[in-house]
């Protein structure tokens, strides 16, 4: 089936899907997740061989831990999908509800967006999450993976499509690309496809914005900071600033950069090295950083670098507001943390960071949609309409306006004859 067929065929399953009850998605969800743990042998075999051939291509130490999905991932990827069917549908909500006169009733109710292509990286797991938070928002759904996890992602894909259809869900809500040209000929399909999410470098996501007449969601570079301000507990902001770093280095929400207040630098930075030597992060630092610890010197490169790698760049600031403009014009708007106990230092920080993600005293890599109790994420988004942050259910739908009446016509509000009322129902 070529790519327009199957989009064709994934917008018209959208409608069906969109009027599920909560039920058959939450019983597709329970045959899913018993899918995956009856195929558990084949699935492991087949991340095996992805692992093997990668290995021979010289894959990156990075993209090889993400590929990674033994029996520990694939435990916390049903886990996931049993957490998911818990929450609270978010289609057929009552957002709004207004009487515009008596016998004239508007309601505004969350629907599903309708068909969505994803475009993600080599986590296995991730193909099990944004296929499952997009069958319980009721959207209809095509995926593409990394090559390099092109086995893994086939045997996942069958698992959830069969699983999902035999439960009742329509057939074609799912499909599975696995070829680039598929990318390139559904940017153009803007008739079937209503939402696009990729995932992937800076360069990649700006290609398919400018490729495409389809909205796109997401974020390109996970630039995230952590900032240990002047009045910071330092027993803290070392396993806070270590967490950050060192916990998953792979992942977008892991941190990048450090900023450090001048007043403690001298007393902070040489115990955070000795935490950092224990992982061999490499630190790179500007020249107040040199004066106080062994580092190489940073460049104006390494604040505009997602490292993704056991890699921190360090500058020593002289007050918050230089941490916060540093933030602001090298971030990319994802996770932003500052160490502080200064109440007002905190809400500054907090209100002027123009970040979908600030945090206080906690790690940045909390900044994530299971952690949230959203079930789990398609993506993390640093645009400012409709969603932005981790990316769950309630950024994967959107509303309707539904209007009641008796009869009435605008003629007879045009001539005074009748007033609107716009009183607020309950």
């Amino acid at each position: 089936m070529d790519m327009k067929s199957r989009a064709s065929e994934a917008k018209q399953a959208s409608y069906a899907l969109a009027a599920l009850d909560s039920e058959t998605k939450n019983g597709a969800l329970q045959a899913i997740s018993d899918a995956l743990k009856a195929n558990t042998a084949a699935i492991l075999a087949a991340n095996l061989a992805d692992i093997e051939k990668s290995v021979l291509e010289n894959l990156s130490a990075p993209l090889l831990k993400r590929l990674k999905f033994d029996t520990v991932k694939l435990g916390d990827t049903i886990d996931g999908v049993l957490s998911t069917m818990k929450l609270m549908d978010p289609v057929g909500r009552t957002l709004m509800a207004t009487e515009l006169d008596q016998g004239l009733e508007l309601y505004r109710i969350s629907c599903p967006i309708g068909v969505i292509g994803i475009i993600f990286e080599s986590r296995p797991d991730a193909l099990v999450q944004i296929s499952t938070l997009c069958l319980k928002s009721g959207n209809a759904v095509l995926l593409k993976g990394g090559r390099e996890a092109a086995k893994t992602n086939r045997v996942l894909f069958e698992t959830i499509r069969d699983a999902s259809i035999a439960a009742g869900l329509p057939q074609g809500w799912i499909h599975l690309m696995e070829g680039r040209d598929e990318v390139n000929e559904m940017l153009l399909l803007d008739e079937y496809v209503d939402l696009i999410i990729p995932r992937g470098s800076n360069e990649f996501v700006r290609y398919i914005m400018d490729h495409s007449k389809i909205p796109v969601m997401g974020h390109a570079d996970g630039i995230c900071h952590a900032y240990v301000d002047a009045s910071a507990d330092l027993e803290m902001a070392v396993p806070l600033v270590f967490d950050s770093k060192t916990q998953y280095v792979a992942v977008c929400n892991a941190l990048e950069t450090l900023l450090v207040h001048r007043d403690v630098a001298a007393a902070f930075l040489p115990e955070l090295k000795s935490a950092l030597d224990g992982k061999d992060v490499a630190l790179y630092g500007d020249e107040r950083t040199q004066e106080i610890i062994p580092c190489r010197p940073a460049t104006e490169k390494d604040w505009k670098t997602e490292y993704l790698d056991y890699i921190l760049s360090i500058r020593v600031v002289d007050s918050l507001d230089e941490a916060i403009r540093h933030i602001n014009q090298y971030g990319s708007g994802h996770t932003d943390m500052i160490v502080a106990t200064d109440k007002a230092a905190i809400d500054r920080f907090m209100q002027l960071v123009d970040s979908g993600n600030v945090l206080s005293n906690c790690s940045t890599r909390f900044s994530d949609g299971f952690k949230y109790g959203f079930g789990a994420e398609v993506g993390i988004s640093t645009n400012k309409l409709h969603a932005r942050g981790p990316v769950g259910l309630e950024g994967l739908v959107t509303y309707k306006y539904k209007l009641y009446g008796s009869g009435q016509i605008v003629a007879d509000y045009a001539k005074k004859r009748k007033t609107f009322t716009h009183r607020a129902l309950a």
